[in-house]
């Protein structure tokens, strides 16, 4: 650890410490994570949650996991430096966030959040603290409770923060999964809207009173199995009729209303998926199609949700994601699905240091390897007219439409450089952020309740 120069103190957790510091030799700011708890041998290291996960996934928008340095039987996590986390940023604000600020973070949440579904995990504890934000990006962070969806059951009771915790995790489910990451999410929009917890129960009976409260006690029709798993702890639901949404959350819009509403269902089978929430009309702005791909039908009218959406949709039976070995990349990612190859290191003395370094897939993975290699390349549209009495078909129109469209035409000067788009976020073409640079804040006072992590 002698290459990295401490600069201050950024987070103190129940695990371990968090440190904002310097790599003397790149000169890169990164933040790293020293564990409170001894680890006597490198393989109970490499077979942490977070490690594990995390050396799985590779997307714009889960923080990336540089580096993994066991020291004098001390762990240290090196990540990428973020300058703070939602709840700093909502702490103490007094002007609620625009529609559109929350609608960019929740967009780029929910990708980070299919692909970790993808790759065959749930975060299992979603909250303001745990999404890292630099500008305008934001990412997830904290994989240490994720777990594997096709991991045998029982899980952990004790999973989330309270405020965030689903009803089924409340009522002690033996089984549950990725659909508890969008209970949380659902619970973290709303609190993006009115700088409010929305169920801040003070403990696990007060959370489900807090629930039944905003969204009604649940029916035998709405949730049997919740009434099943209440009376197998001889918990009886108090009847209450609930309150509208909108009432609670005034300055969010009826679609923002609409996916909050389904994202925090009883049932977990009616909950949307991370990918049914991108494809919610609250996002249909997210999708940004330049002028010159729009059909002439598109360009009159808004194009329906299906075809703007056509991309992202997948042939899956809901919340099965970690079923398929070979998952094709999503179109929505802006970083290509890799399988990372990790490089232990053994260095002089007791240290042993694991580097994140991620490459092409190299094992039996030719499919996913093809699928991502072979993108179809865009073909101008052509008009479906019927040449009479000629040999030209329609391939051959668009083959020469094609290499038209190739075709610079300048001053003689050289051939004209062609424009480089930047990743999509919501809200359309943004220019790249410098993730390192920038001001970084400490933790300041909480907010007028507690925030305890404690069930």
């Amino acid at each position: 650890m002698e290459r990295y120069k401490i600069i201050n103190e950024v987070g103190n957790g129940t695990f371990g410490n968090v440190w904002r510091a310097l790599n003397k030799q790149t000169g890169e700011v990164v933040a790293i994570k020293k564990m409170k708890k001894k680890y006597y041998s490198w393989e109970e290291c490499i077979n942490l949650r977070e490690v594990k996960s995390l050396r799985k996934m590779n997307h714009p928008n889960i923080v990336k996991l540089k580096e993994v340095v066991r020291e004098n039987d001390i762990l240290y996590f090196v990540f990428e430096y973020m300058e703070c986390n939602l709840y700093q940023l909502m702490k103490d604000r007094a002007k609620r966030f625009s529609e559109s600020e929350v609608r960019n973070w929740c967009f780029q949440v929910f990708q980070g959040l299919a692909y970790i579904h993808r790759r065959g995990y749930f975060h299992r504890d979603l909250k303001p603290e745990n999404l890292l934000a630099s500008q305008d990006i934001i990412k997830i962070a904290d994989f240490g409770l994720a777990r594997e969806i096709n991991a045998q059951p029982p899980y952990t009771e004790y999973v989330s923060t309270r405020w965030y915790r689903a009803p089924e995790i409340l009522l002690q489910s033996p089984i549950y999964g990725p659909a508890v990451d969008m209970w949380a999410m659902g619970a973290i929009m709303a609190e993006l809207f009115s700088l409010r917890p929305l169920f801040p129960g003070s403990s696990e009976a007060d959370e489900i009173y807090k629930i039944c409260s905003v969204i009604g006690t649940p029916s035998k029709r709405e949730w049997a199995q919740g009434l099943q798993l209440a009376s197998a702890i001889n918990y009886q639901f108090p009847q209450i009729a609930g309150v509208d949404l909108a009432l609670l959350i005034p300055s969010a819009s009826e679609d923002a209303v609409s996916l909050i509403t389904s994202l925090c269902s009883w049932d977990p089978c009616n909950r949307p998926t991370a990918v049914d929430a991108l494809q919610h009309p609250y996002f249909q702005s997210c999708f940004y199609v330049p002028p010159s791909l729009r059909t002439k039908t598109a360009v009159a009218k808004t194009p329906p949700p299906a075809v703007m959406r056509g991309s992202l949709e997948q042939k899956y039976d809901k919340w099965s994601f970690g079923s398929s070995p070979n998952p094709k990349p999503s179109s929505f990612s802006t970083v290509k699905s890799q399988v990372p190859v990790n490089t232990v290191t053994h260095v002089t003395g007791v240290q042993r240091r694991l580097d994140m370094n991620y490459q092409e897939p190299m094992r039996n993975d030719k499919s996913m390897k093809d699928s991502v290699n072979q993108q179809p390349k865009y073909r101008p549209p052509v008009r479906n007219v019927p040449m009479v009495g000629s040999g030209v078909t329609t391939r051959a129109i668009s083959d020469a439409a094609e290499k038209l469209a190739n075709v610079s035409i300048g001053s003689g000067r050289g051939p004209t450089k062609q424009p480089v788009f930047k990743p999509m976020k919501a809200g359309g073409w943004h220019g790249q952020q410098d993730l390192f640079h920038g001001r970084s804040q400490e933790f300041l006072p909480g907010r007028s309740y507690s925030r305890k992590v404690a069930g």
